[in-house]
């Protein structure tokens, strides 16, 4: 046996029997990718895995540094793999690291370093890293990275506390996060002996107090409750539209085809009345097919009391059999509204249905006439965050995060007021459109328009020129009015890169059906030159454009 000191990483997944239990092939199926990725990291890191024992990992470094460097990389690594799942299914490691004296036996390494290392993967948090005092005080000056001071931890089999320092993890900006050290001091002595009785006596009788107060409170609560009439809760508020939520959306915007560059933008639709009447799967928003399914059979077949809530991020909750209609209500709210906040969802859970009646407050999200997308092959071209149109750079860096790595299907759709909204991991090309479509118009209160699917971009997205906003040929005030309509047919289902220019009397030119940019600009101002003089481009494809600064 060969003694030596070594950094020790211990990893495993969080929640990995739940997974398992939910799904096992497809757990195990993702597990086998997931350990690719740790593998190869470490691998690169200098590191060496001695033991592997179902979901969990254990390896040692030649330094502190190259451990928790490593750790840093697998957890954003997989964070944004995890991006494509929702909560209930992500697979999130926890990783703990120190420094310590182990024996080498047959390749294996054991000892209370390899102790250590599962005790403080155990107090990380999930998707985080947990290193020792000694790990930290090596890292410290050495990596850009922020520690949280959780003081010395009471773990298992380890007959001495373990000094422990929470990681920070980046943002989703790129960012660090910035954790709030613990004050020097803070942490109380231990009491003496004497004083363990008094405090169980006096424990004992605030608790005895408490608990009276609260029996007493629910029993007026349970009397008010019943002096009442049964009415229907108020839908809970949806939040006030803001630019971005975080995970799932419909279909493009303006043109009738998505594809299509050019087709006159719908003007913004008034609010719609609230939805009424029994419910029908296939009209509800913002859900997958899975969700979809289960509305049309094990809901519909259920008796009452049930209901179904849901929000516009696509996130939703069910109750089945319920004592009560107030139950099913409070139970679908609550399972919608956990899954939302896990997944820091902005948007609030409302209830859509209760029984077999729709009770949803809001209308249906505008919607851009169908088809959604109409792939072409002249103006496609692989997504590039940095191009995506409107947005301004810190929505291109989630952009780049978490739509450009995600699992298929995925798509984004785009507001004119610069809004937009991801579905990632859809069943279907189809199905990710139709959802990032509804969700955006929600949101915007606009129909809007699908820019990209899986790894390219479906409308033109202008180079030369710069993207200022939608173009709506029926209603632009630099066509004059009487010209505005042949501009609408002539632009309508035309394929290929489109470019209209007007000129000091707003008398149009068109570039239509063109292989690439600059032949349709030149052709748009050779055509606007022929009636108008100082003409000028302003719009490509789908959006209108200015000069680039």
């Amino acid at each position: 046996m060969k003694r030596k000191i070594a950094a020790i990483f211990a990893a495993d997944i969080a929640g990995y029997s739940r997974l398992v239990a939910e799904d096992e092939e497809e757990t195990l199926r993702r597990l086998a990718s997931y350990r690719e990725v740790v593998d190869d990291f470490i691998a690169k890191a200098g590191g060496r895995i001695f033991n592997t024992a179902g979901d969990a990992v254990l390896a040692e470094f030649p330094s502190a540094v190259d451990a928790v460097r490593c750790a840093i990389d697998i957890q954003e690594s997989l964070r944004t793999r995890n991006m494509a799942y929702p909560p209930s299914r992500q697979m999130s490691f926890r990783i703990g690291i120190t420094i310590g004296d182990v024996v080498e036996r047959n390749g294996d390494l054991l000892g209370d370093g390899v102790n250590i290392a599962a005790r403080l993967e155990g107090l990380a948090e999930v998707g985080g890293i947990c290193v020792s005092r000694a790990v930290h005080e090596q890292v410290a000056n050495k990596l850009s990275v922020q520690f949280a001071d959780i003081g010395a931890q009471e773990v298992k089999n380890i007959p001495t506390p373990v000094h422990a320092y929470m990681v920070a993890m980046r943002r989703e900006d790129g960012s660090y996060s910035k954790p709030q050290l613990k004050k020097p001091g803070a942490k109380l002595a231990a009491a003496p002996v004497w004083m363990w009785p008094l405090v169980v006596a006096v424990v004992s009788i605030v608790g005895i107090v408490v608990t009276g107060f609260l029996y007493n409170t629910k029993l007026k609560q349970t009397a008010t409750a019943a002096s009442k009439l049964a009415a229907p809760p108020g839908a809970v508020p949806s939040a006030t539209p803001s630019p971005m939520p975080t995970q799932m959306a419909k279909t493009p915007m303006t043109p009738p085809n998505a594809g299509a560059a050019m087709a006159p933008m719908p003007a913004p639709l008034p609010s719609a009345a609230p939805m009424a009447g029994k419910l029908a799967a296939d009209s509800v928003p913002f859900i997958n097919e899975r969700v979809r399914n289960f509305l049309a059979g094990e809901y519909s077949a259920a008796g009452d009391y049930k209901a179904f809530a849901l929000n516009v991020g696509g996130f939703t909750g069910s109750a089945l059999n319920q004592p009560n209609e107030d139950a099913a209500r409070s139970m679908a709210l609550e399972q919608c509204q956990k899954r939302a906040d896990a997944a820091q969802s902005p948007r609030r859970c409302e209830l859509y249905a209760v029984g077999n009646n729709v009770v949803y407050t809001h209308g249906k999200p505008p919607m851009p006439p169908a088809p959604y997308v109409r792939y072409d092959a002249m103006t496609e071209r692989a997504f590039a965050s940095k191009d995506f149109p409107i947005v301004r750079d810190p929505q291109k860096i989630r952009l780049e995060n978490m739509f450009a790595p995600a699992a298929k299907s995925r798509s984004v759709a785009l507001s004119p007021g610069g809004q937009y909204f991801m579905v990632l991991g859809a069943s279907s090309a189809d199905d990710a459109a139709r959802r990032s479509l509804e969700s955006c118009g929600a949101i915007a209160g606009v129909a809007c328009l699908v820019v990209a699917i899986d790894d390219n971009f479906v409308v033109p997205i202008p180079t030369l020129f710069r993207v200022t906003g939608f173009f709506n040929a029926a209603s632009n005030a630099s066509i004059m009015a009487d010209a505005r309509g042949e501009v609408v047919r002539k632009l309508t289902d035309a394929m290929g890169w489109n470019a209209v220019a007007v000129g000091t009397s707003g008398r149009p030119g068109l570039g239509l059906k063109a292989a690439d940019e600059q032949t349709a600009v030149t052709s748009a101002l050779a055509d606007c030159a022929k009636r108008d003089r100082d003409c000028h481009v302003i719009a490509i494809g789908p959006f209108t454009v200015g000069p680039i600064n």
